[in-house]
C-alpha cells in the first residue's frame, strides 16, 4: 500500500510579526502569501490594518488605513494592490475596498452577502462564491457564484441548469490562470467555467470537500464530512464526471492529522493553514 501523501512546508508570517491578531491570510493566483493583521484598535467603525507580504523567503509590508470589514477577506491585485472584502454586508458601508500599492484606498463597492470564497485571477478579476446566508436572500449573491471587475462591474454570474441541482453554498472555489472551478451544495458537482462562458457540469463520488486541485485530466478533492475532513480523493476527469481512482488522507508536514484549518486551491496546487495561521503548506497534483 503506497504511504499517505504530505504536506509540505510552504510560507510562514515572520515572527516579528507572530502574536498580532491574524484578521485573515491567503495566497494569490501568482503563489504569494498574504496575512491582513490587524494595526490598531477598532477606531468607530474602522480600524487600522498591516498586510505582510511573503515571496521567495522575502517579506514586505503594507500599511491599510481605515479598514471597517467586520469579517475581512483579503487578496492581491496584479498591479501591487490589495482588494479586502467583509463577507456579511453592512447597510451603508461599501462591502470591497480596493487599495493600491501604497495601501491608500481608491473606490468600493458591494458584491452581495456572505462570501465564502473571495480569489482574485492574474487580470484582477475578482471570484466570489457565497454561502447559504446569502444565496436566495440577496440579488447581489443569488447565483451563488460571481465574477466581478476590480472597479465592481459585474462581468459574469452562474446561471443554473436543472441537471446541476441546487447552488445553495460554494463549498470549494480554485482561480486558476485560465480556468475557475466551483463545488457547490446541494448535489456537490465540479463546475468548470472558462473564459466566463456557461459553466460545463461534471458529478463527483464525494460531498462535503473544501478543495478541489485539476491539472490535466487529474483531479483531487479534499475534505469531507466528520473524520473524513482530510480525505483525499485523486481521480480523472472525463466529459460527465469525475472517475475516482484512489482514496487516502492528506496529512500534515510531520505525519500527523490535520485540525481546524483554511483552504485555497489555485489550479493543481492546494494550500493549507491551520491555526493559529501563521504557516501555508501546499499539495500538488501536477
Amino acid at each position: 500500500m503506497a504511504a499517505e501523501p504530505r504536506l509540505t512546508s510552504y510560507a510562514r508570517l515572520p515572527s516579528a510579526y507572530q502574536g498580532r491578531d491574524v484578521l485573515h491570510s491567503t495566497v494569490d493566483a501568482f503563489g504569494r502569501a498574504h496575512w491582513l493583521l490587524r494595526d490598531s484598535a477598532r477606531r468607530g467603525d474602522a480600524y487600522d490594518a498591516l498586510l505582510v507580504t511573503v515571496e521567495g523567503g522575502r517579506d514586505r509590508t503594507t500599511r491599510l488605513r481605515s479598514v471597517p470589514a467586520r469579517f475581512p477577506r483579503v487578496d492581491a491585485l496584479p498591479d501591487g494592490g490589495f482588494v479586502v472584502a467583509d463577507a456579511r454586508r453592512q447597510d451603508g458601508v461599501e462591502q470591497v475596498q480596493v487599495f493600491d500599492s501604497s495601501g491608500r484606498s481608491s473606490h468600493g463597492f458591494d458584491v452581495g452577502d456572505a462570501i465564502e470564497h473571495l480569489l482574485t485571477d492574474e487580470s484582477g478579476d475578482l471570484w466570489v462564491g457565497y454561502f447559504d446566508e446569502g444565496v436566495g436572500s440577496d440579488p447581489l449573491c443569488d447565483p451563488g457564484l460571481r465574477c466581478w471587475s476590480r472597479t465592481g462591474e459585474p462581468l459574469w454570474e452562474y446561471h443554473q441548469p436543472s441537471e446541476a441541482g441546487w447552488f445553495l453554498d460554494c463549498y470549494a472555489l480554485n482561480v486558476d490562470r485560465r480556468c475557475t472551478w466551483a463545488y457547490p451544495y446541494t448535489d456537490f458537482p465540479l463546475l468548470e467555467i472558462r473564459n466566463r462562458r456557461r459553466a460545463s457540469i461534471r458529478t463527483t463520488p464525494v460531498r462535503g470537500a473544501k478543495g478541489v486541485m485539476v491539472h490535466g485530466p487529474r483531479v483531487a478533492l479534499y475534505g469531507g464530512y466528520g473524520d473524513e475532513h482530510d480525505r483525499l480523493l485523486l481521480g480523472s476527469l472525463t466529459d460527465s464526471a469525475v472517475e475516482p481512482v484512489e482514496e487516502t488522507r492528506l496529512l500534515r508536514a510531520d505525519g500527523a492529522r490535520s485540525g481546524r484549518r483554511r483552504v485555497v486551491c489555485r489550479g493543481p496546487r492546494l494550500y493549507v493553514q491551520e491555526e493559529p495561521g501563521i504557516d501555508w503548506a501546499l499539495y500538488d497534483i501536477s
